[in-house]
């Protein structure tokens, strides 16, 4: 019989024994009510950017769906399964959120992969290829500056942001609410490294760090 990731088991003690026991009728509340979260994070699966850990977020506060580089698609009611869309879309038709977050971050491997073009022929399937390709428009938009490989890959990190809004505001009933006010987009890209979150001005278009 395969053993279970012994890691998982140990934090799964720990995770009982202290925080569970601590928000006990949290959770039991959850469980008889369910969840009515106000944000939803659209993240990356990096495992260096969780949004719970980076908003320090408890259980029922964030409603989060994490994907290769955060990148959100454009509106295509197809016969294809949309599995950010239907996150989308639940969060804004059945929970109602007031905010959606786009949180990108520093050092994205799917980003890195995309200015770097494959280097070795691509598997079977080639899902992260077909899935990166929406980056397209934001890598025609960066051109060939900046051209130090560290400020580029910053650089199309938060351009993906602004492009993956884009793509949101052309769901329907995302717009409808944002029309309405109430929904709130907003961009946010958070550096690994430093711990520093920089945040979107809507009104410029650049990211500053929050007063």
């Amino acid at each position: 019989m395969h053993r279970f990731p012994a890691r998982l088991l140990d934090g799964y003690r720990e995770f009982l024994a202290n925080r569970y026991a601590s928000e006990r009728q949290r959770y039991r509340r959850l469980a008889e009510h369910g969840q009515r979260p106000p944000v939803m994070v659209i993240a990356c699966c990096d495992s260096r950017a969780a949004p719970e850990t980076i908003f320090d977020a408890g259980p029922g506060e964030l409603f989060v769906v994490r994907n290769v580089a955060n990148l959100v698609p454009a509106f295509q009611p197809d016969g294809g399964q949309h599995g950010t869309s239907a996150a989308i879309e639940f969060a804004v038709l059945t929970l109602g959120v007031a905010d959606i977050v786009v949180l990108g971050h520093g050092r994205c491997g799917g980003i890195g992969a995309a200015l770097d073009r494959p280097r070795t022929p691509a598997p079977e399937g080639d899902f992260i290829g077909k899935w990166m390709a929406m980056i397209a428009p934001a890598l025609a938009e960066l051109g060939d500056a900046p051209a130090a490989p560290a400020a580029r890959q910053t650089a199309l990190e938060r351009l993906s942001i602004r492009h993956s809004l884009a793509n949101l505001r052309g769901f329907p009933y995302v717009r409808e609410r944002q029309s309405a006010g109430t929904l709130t987009l907003h961009g946010a890209w958070f550096d690994i490294a430093g711990g520093e979150l920089w945040l979107l001005d809507p009104a410029t278009g650049d990211f500053r760090k929050p007063d």
